[in-house]
């Protein structure tokens, strides 16, 4: 049997990196399914030449043109959305009945909405005396995107989709866990009539991601990803001044007060820690809870963390799949082992789960009580189905503790009351604020951190400010005044 190898894909075509071979691991199993091989500079040359080639073939085209392939690269995609998650599966870990709903969906979703957004592309018009000007919104060249490997397709389609809109090219570097449905969604780009050259998939590691970063042929990077790998790709990009926008890590807090609906309260703390296997950059892994009904409110989520089924992702009843890999899996295990050394109360989960015929990489849902803000758990992001519970007494206090934190990318108020609602969500550092809900991220909304979570924002009419330039153009309509003879 010949070997699967997951390639590049470089104007229109699969191309082979050049660079150093490597595996791509299934999460759950534990085994490599296929073979990648790095992106060598060559390479990254190449599909900056390509881009650049594209881009003038995109970008000369009208925007309705543009929007009108962007639709149809989102209905094929919605029409491969089983094939697509089954794969999405394979490399991430993730339940497939997540990704039956979610990430490919939610990538089309994102498509079809730049795909209207293309043609608002407008400027303003200044009248000034005896003159007036105008302003253009212009695309910057060639992008690139790199990716992280909880939501491989999602995070390929929220960076590619407003790029195009505005009439860039893309280059598209997917996390090396991660390789295969960046691929594919080059062919839909490819199939519904984007021209090639203009989404590109360039595999391979840190130092792909690094010479792209680098390379004066491209006008901006956005990166998903850590804390450590923005700061990495923002110094690489100052050489040149490119333009960045980075969605990082979080530490985000759930604030619940004693008023809140208790069942939809525990129902957003389970989705907030639990979904993807705990492996969301948003998640609320610091659940403050009202002295009031701390112990009534821990009763009802252990009760129902338990009910959560670990096993296969395969398998459609699973809700808690495998996390990315062993090494990340270790670490989880010891954060979980801190925690316990530091003090909190281990109230379920805190081992690995044994899944018949799959590898190791599977973590019970652990819920941490009786916490301090001091805690590692509770300052580190863990990235794994890791909560801990504190509990406060006064608004001012959880607000104050919920702010203590160098990360800033979202947070959660539940409450019956909407003026504490509002008031609260305003005093919360974070990009994003849910009221009486989690972790919901609309197409239609801007989606970005404060602090050491990012720059910028994703989704929504606000992503395009970001992929565009803007040009003013002055027109005389009198003569020029000067002194001179």
């Amino acid at each position: 049997m010949s070997e699967v190898v997951i390639s590049s894909f470089i104007n229109g075509l699969h191309v082979q990196g050049s660079g150093e071979r490597f595996d791509s691991l299934n999460p759950a199993t534990g085994l490599a399914y296929a073979a990648v091989h790095d992106a060598s500079q060559a390479d990254v040359d190449g599909a900056v030449a390509a881009a650049q080639a594209g881009f003038l073939v995109w970008s000369a085209m009208s925007a309705t043109e543009r929007g009108r392939i962007l639709r149809r690269a989102a209905d094929i995609l919605r029409s491969r959305n089983d094939e697509l998650a089954a794969l999405e599966v394979q490399d991430c870990g993730k339940p497939l009945q997540e990704a039956l709903v979610v990430d490919v969906a939610s990538g089309a979703d994102c498509i079809e909405y730049f795909a209207g957004a293309a043609a608002t592309l407008t400027g303003q018009q200044y009248p000034l005396k005896n003159a007036f000007a105008y302003t253009r919104k212009e695309p910057l060249g060639v992008c690139v995107g790199i990716g992280a490997w909880n939501y491989p397709i999602q995070i390929a389609c929220w960076k590619s989709a407003p790029a195009l809109a505005a009439g860039n090219a893309m280059i598209f570097k997917p996390s090396e866990l991660t390789p295969a449905t960046a691929v594919k969604l080059a062919e839909v780009y490819l199939e519904a009539g984007v021209p090639p050259g203009v989404f590109n998939v360039l595999q391979g590691r840190g130092a792909t991601g690094a010479m792209l970063a680098a390379h004066e042929g491209v006008a901006k990077v956005s990166v998903t990803g850590s804390v450590a790998t923005g700061k990495r790709v923002m110094q690489t990009a100052a050489g040149t001044l490119k333009r960045v926008t980075m969605e990082l890590g979080g530490k985000s807090p759930l604030v619940i007060f004693d008023d809140a609906d208790l069942e939809q309260a525990v129902a957003a703390a389970m989705m907030g820690n639990f979904y993807t296997q705990g492996e969301v950059c948003t998640n609320c892994t610091r659940v403050f809870v009202q002295r009031g009904i701390a112990d009534r409110f821990l009763a009802r989520l252990k009760e129902r963390t338990l009910l959560l089924r670990v096993g296969d992702p395969m398998n459609p009843e699973t809700e808690v799949g495998a996390l990315i890999s062993e090494a990340h899996a270790t670490k989880v295990m010891d954060y979980i082992a801190s925690g316990v050394a530091e003090g909190a109360t281990l109230v379920c989960g805190g081992e690995r789960v044994a899944v018949a015929g799959q590898g190791s990489n599977f973590v019970a849902p652990t819920i941490f009580a009786d916490c301090t803000d001091s805690m590692r758990i509770v300052r580190e992001e863990i990235f794994g189905p890791v909560l801990s519970m504190l509990t406060f007494d006064t608004e001012a206090e959880a607000i104050a503790r919920a702010n203590h934190s160098r990360f800033g990318l979202a947070a959660g108020v539940f409450t019956t009351n909407l003026q504490k609602g509002h008031r609260v969500a305003a005093a919360l550092k974070a990009g994003i604020c849910w009221i009486n809900n989690y972790n919901i991220t609309p197409i239609e909304m801007p989606f970005g951190g404060v602090g050491e979570s990012g720059i910028g924002s994703e989704n929504s009419m606000a992503a395009l400010d970001h992929y565009t330039q803007l040009k003013t153009v002055y027109v005389e309509m009198g003569e020029v005044a000067t002194g001179y003879r």
